[in-house]
């Protein structure tokens, strides 16, 4: 049973137990964004302003992606990552990464994820 709005340390193991939900909200919500932004691409004029209310669209679906991503104790950070607090760091995921498979600091960051040894 996954708890709703857990604040938490996870294991290895639990973050890779929830990565399926995570990977499927996240392909959701790549696909929906994407579907927007060929909307726009259709527009030579991209200060048209029907393109400003498909860009609000867009954010809207992210910002719903990341409270869901909250919601299951992971830390969204940036567009389809998401990081699960290790109580000494994170374990970090990038969509379409299907396993959990790195570790950073918490002043790392993206840039400084490092493959865990399995």
């Amino acid at each position: 049973m996954i708890e709703i709005n857990r604040k938490k340390f996870f294991t290895i193991e639990e973050a890779r137990q929830l990565l399926p939900i995570i990977y499927r909200l996240t392909d959701e919500a790549n696909r929906e964004v994407k579907v927007h932004v060929n909307r726009i691409e259709a527009y030579s004029d991209k200060t048209h302003p029907s393109v400003v209310v498909i860009e609000e669209q867009i954010n809207v679906i992210i910002d719903r992606w990341q409270a869901k991503i909250e919601k299951l104790g992971a830390e969204p950070k940036g567009l389809w990552m998401a990081d699960f607090d290790s109580g000494e760091g994170y374990f970090c995921w990038k969509y379409p990464e299907t396993h959990v498979g790195h570790f950073h600091g918490y002043h790392d960051g993206f840039s400084g994820r490092k493959p865990i040894d399995n």
